[in-house]
Parts: C-alpha cells; sequence; structure tokens
C-alpha cells in the first residue's frame, strides 16, 4: 500500500521516514512461532529485499530485528546487520523485543567488527506496569524494565515503545485492562493520571503519551489508530506540557 501511495506521488517518499521490521514474520501460515523466518544472513537479505521491493524504494531509515533468534550466531546476525548499512540500503538498526544482554553483547560485537551497531531499542512500554513474570497474552512481547530504560538512556539509544495505550483500555470501557494488569498499583497510577488529565485539560491517552515522550529516555511512543479522529487525538499529545507538579504526581506512583 506505501509502495503504490510512493509511486503515485513523486516526491512524497523524500518527505518521509520509514521504518520496517524482519525475522518475526512466520514462514507456513499459521505456524507461530515455530517456522519464524529468524535472523540468519539469508533471511535478513531476503526480507530486507522483499520490503524494499514492496516499498518501491532503495532504502529504509530504520530496521529492525523484530525479535530474538538464538539459533543464529550474534556475530553471524551483526555481520549480517551492519551489510545493510554499509551498502546504504539500512540508515540505522534497531532491536525489537530483544533480552538487554542480547542487545550489548551484539552492539560490543559490532563494536569490535566495525560494522553499525544497533542503535535503537523497542519494547512493550506503557505508564501501567503487568504484575512481574505474568504472561501476557500477547505472545511474543517483552516489556521494558527499569534496567532497560537505564541502559537505553546511558547507551544514548533510541527507545521506541509499543502497546503504549493498551488497545484503547485507557479510554474505553468496553476494552478492560488485561489481567496481568489487574492489581493495586493500576489503580494508583490511574488515579494519577486522572488527578493530571483534569488539571491539564487532557486525556489519559494524552497524558500517557506526554508522560513517555518527555521521560528519561525520551520515549517514541508506537500508536495504532482507526479513524482520524483517533489520529488526531494522539497527535495533540505533542502539544501537553506536563509541569513539575504533573510529573511529581505521576512519577510518585512510579
Amino acid at each position: 500500500m506505501l509502495g503504490q501511495w510512493f509511486a503515485a506521488n513523486p516526491g512524497i517518499r523524500e518527505q518521509m521516514w520509514v521504518s520496517t521490521k524482519l525475522g518475526a514474520a512466520p514462514l507456513v501460515a499459521g505456524q507461530w512461532p515455530e517456522s519464524m523466518e529468524g535472523l540468519s544472513p539469508a533471511a535478513i537479505e531476503a526480507a530486507l529485499g522483499g520490503s524494499l521491493e514492496r516499498l518501491g524504494t532503495d532504502h529504509v531509515e530504520l530496521l529492525w530485528a523484530h525479535v530474538e533468534d538464538r539459533t543464529v550466531p550474534i556475530e553471524d546476525q551483526v555481520a549480517a546487520l551492519g551489510a545493510t548499512v554499509a551498502d546504504g540500503r539500512v540508515k540505522q538498526l534497531g532491536a525489537s523485543n530483544h533480552a538487554v544482554w542480547r542487545v550489548e553483547r551484539a552492539r560490543a560485537t559490532a563494536s569490535a567488527s566495525g560494522v553499525a551497531p544497533y542503535s535503537a531499542m523497542q519494547l512493550r512500554h506503557t505508564d501501567l506496569q503487568p504484575i512481574p513474570f505474568a504472561e501476557l497474552p500477547d505472545g511474543g512481547h517483552v516489556v521494558a524494565t527499569p534496567d532497560a530504560l537505564d541502559y537505553a538512556r546511558t547507551e544514548d539509544l533510541a527507545f521506541w515503545a509499543y502497546n503504549t495505550l493498551l488497545a484503547g483500555s485507557y479510554a474505553r470501557p468496553d476494552r478492560p485492562f488485561q489481567a496481568p494488569y489487574l492489581h493495586a498499583d493500576t489503580e494508583r497510577r490511574l488515579a494519577a493520571l486522572d488527578r493530571v488529565a483534569t488539571s491539564t485539560g487532557a486525556t489519559r491517552n494524552h497524558v500517557v503519551l506526554a508522560w513517555l515522550m518527555g521521560g528519561s529516555p525520551a520515549v517514541t511512543p508506537i500508536v495504532g489508530v482507526s479513524s482520524v479522529a483517533q489520529l488526531d487525538e494522539v497527535m495533540a499529545a505533542r502539544d501537553v506540557r506536563l509541569d513539575a507538579d504533573a510529573l511529581a504526581v505521576l512519577n510518585s506512583v512510579s
């Protein structure tokens, strides 16, 4: 769809910043994760080549290794991903749903090999926190830990977060929070969110997104919308300013 849009609107691609993922697509429909394409050099080459062809472009600004692949040596993954930057098809590399120690080992390997390292991380993150070690119903999701956030901040990595609005649960009574979020800490955090939303004239969604973007590390929230009205709401979060008092309320329960 994006490739068709780029082709129909000459010059628009140069105004866009495109990221794409590879490694997690099932090779056999309905059989995931056992048939995952993985992060072998051959899989990386095939997946990136297919993405570029469908997009109708010769590069992407950010390429994500979508999930870990512990069947392929890190050295092989690093070399293959680094080659995509060296030949100009990728500008930056990111690790999505990786353990922090795996990201660090990959970055150290890249440094020793003289190739481009991961410069971004992507994990599941929002204001509410699930019960530690509770199994999420969303397979493959890796929740951001304080350790992961500290690592990104210390190493100056771009930090992206998905499921930032918990599939609408902050705003919609018909979408209740999943079981791992049903505990006393959630009640305290929601009360703080409502207090700040009332004082700023914003919505819960606005406050959550503004808190993420203004935090340390600053988080790039990934959002999904199904209407223009929802898109307008999330984009308006960029204009919400949380002062010291608002941040104190939110962070007091963090």
